[in-house]
């Protein structure tokens, strides 16, 4: 598909699961499906897009994380790992690229409206709410305004990033 629209200039891996649970109780699936979603995507589509980005000597490359990648939550090792593994996985590949105009960045989101979060309990969304300084949480539009900032050329100095879109948690 590439090939036949002139090569891919974007690339935004947004792709997560969870299978939430104690890491001494968590199936080896659960553990590989977080891995291979979280990680293994990213790994796969970077390495098919990469040819024409380099071809074309312009790219531009944004992996969505979480802000759980650099705080942790317990329950969620395997979510947490792979999440902060995008990091050292963004700032590898970006010095892999750079010279060839491509820039690689992550977006770390905290507490999202998203279908994922739609079935918490609604005392534990209370509680994540109340740990979050602007007191709410980030909407897909905040998000998706992060990604379209690291894709445009305003960021065409950026590379190797984590930009925390997680208001104010991380901080």
């Amino acid at each position: 598909a590439g090939k036949d629209l002139g090569g891919i200039a974007i690339l935004v891996n947004n792709a997560g699961i969870t299978r939430d649970g104690l890491l001494m109780r968590m199936k080896d699936a659960d553990w590989d499906a977080v891995l291979a979603t979280s990680l293994n995507a990213a790994f796969y589509t970077c390495r098919a897009a990469a040819r024409g980005m380099l071809k074309q000597r312009y790219g531009r490359i944004v992996n969505i994380s979480s802000i759980l990648g650099l705080r942790g939550q317990g329950g969620q090792t395997n979510y947490c790992a792979a999440k902060a593994a995008l990091f050292g996985f963004t700032k590898a590949y970006a010095q892999e690229v750079a010279s060839r105009n491509i820039t690689v960045n992550a977006v770390a989101p905290g507490l999202t409206e998203t279908d994922m979060t739609a079935g918490m309990d609604p005392a534990l969304w209370k509680t994540a709410i109340e740990r979050i300084p602007l007191e709410r949480a980030a909407t897909p539009r905040d998000i998706a305004n992060a990604v379209a900032f690291l894709a445009s050329d305003e960021a065409s100095y950026i590379t190797g990033a984590i930009l925390q879109v997680d208001g104010g948690l991380g901080m």
